[in-house]
């Protein structure tokens, strides 16, 4: 009896540790979930995308919502010097999961040319482009050495370079290429939202001069030759657009009648267009619910406000001013009405008039 009470103690006691391991385990499995960590062991608070930060060989990864590179740098208590070189640049949206983010600390550097001894801070693991920061003109056919500093305060505290001139007098520079970027339509994003397909990246390209001097001073420069070092990538970017886009109203079309679904409810709508000065609509609409009193006329000949929505004309009573409603010509607001309201059918309360340049041409 007595060692039968043993065994059941013995086996409660086992039953309870593997209980609170199970439980201690989800509990942590959950954290996971809702945290990241990195290879400190400190948790951080997750939100949006992973980001991971390359510090000095050191690694870091979290999950923030973030907006930026400098924001997120910044809630990662990361704190920077002013010749530090962080890539991609602090007002770099992240936008994307599995973000990189790369921080090169600056270090003390001597730059020595001739006479000429100068102290710098640089985050360059180059020595041409340590040079440079320095503030000192390097041509085409110089040396970049390293020596010994002859300082023992100095020696091991910062790099040390000596330029050799070997007489050249044309110098290289490189330029930046900005990249362009493109929208492409997506009838499965929701209409206006925007997303981003492709990252743009800046090309590249060298610039050869003759530099031309007079009593040592430097007089003009002249391009010797110009090459692409790197071409730039286009940012394709991602515009949701209503399904109802794909046949768009057009001013041979004339009219342009489609479905759309509200909850359960099935409308058939239909689209004309109009081509009047709408700059008294426009101060109507200011007074009416604070909207620019400006429109301009878009490139395929559509009328656009301040913020490039299109004019609507509609029925009020459905449709109240500065409505914004979905047109096969892109997102639209009312502004106008018309007397289609007023059709013995009733057809009349489910018709957009979109204002354009299609008839007049005049870009009024």
């Amino acid at each position: 009896m007595r060692l039968s009470r043993k065994i059941d103690k013995a086996l409660a006691c086992i039953t309870i540790f593997i209980l609170s391991f199970v439980f201690a385990f989800a509990a942590n499995y959950n954290n996971n979930d809702t945290f990241a960590d990195n290879e400190s062991g400190i948790f951080i608070e997750a939100a949006e995308y992973f980001v991971t930060f390359y510090d000095e060989g050191k690694k870091l990864t979290v999950k923030t919502d973030a907006a930026t590179v400098g924001e997120a740098l910044k809630r990662a208590g990361y704190s920077l010097n002013s010749a530090d070189i962080v890539e991609p640049g602090l007002d770099t949206k992240i936008n994307t999961n599995n973000f990189f983010i790369n921080i090169y600390r600056a270090r003390p550097a001597i730059v020595k040319d001739g006479l000429v001894e100068k102290y710098i801070m640089s985050a360059s693991r180059d020595p041409r482009q340590i040079v440079r920061d320095a503030g000192i003109e390097i041509y085409d056919g110089d040396e970049i050495n390293a020596v010994q500093t002859e300082s023992f305060l100095e020696a091991g505290i910062a790099n040390a370079y000596e330029v050799v001139r070997n007489g050249g007098r044309t110098i290289t520079e490189q330029e930046e290429i900005a990249f362009s970027e493109v929208e492409v339509k997506d009838y499965n994003l929701a209409p206006g939202l925007r997303e981003v397909r492709q990252l743009g990246e800046m090309g590249a390209k060298e610039l050869v001069y003759e530099v031309f001097y007079d009593e040592g001073v430097e007089v003009k420069r002249e391009l010797v030759s110009e090459s692409i070092v790197r071409e730039p990538v286009t940012r394709i970017v991602a515009v949701g657009v209503s399904e109802i886009e794909r046949t768009p109203l057009t001013a041979s079309r004339g009219v342009n009648i489609y479905t759309v679904h509200k909850g359960e409810t099935i409308i058939e709508r239909k689209e004309t267009y109009y081509d009047l000065n709408m700059k008294g609509v426009m101060l109507i609409a200011a007074r009416e619910c604070g909207a620019e009193a400006y429109y301009t006329v878009r490139e395929d000949g559509v009328k656009v406000d301040a913020e490039g929505s299109v004019l609507v004309a509609a029925d009020l009573e459905r449709y109240p001013w500065c409505s914004v409603v979905e047109t096969s010509l892109g997102l639209g607001k009312v502004y106008d009405t018309g007397s289609f309201v007023n059709k013995p059918d009733g057809t009349g309360h489910e018709q957009f008039d979109i204002a354009t340049d299609w008839t007049i041409r005049d870009g009024v």
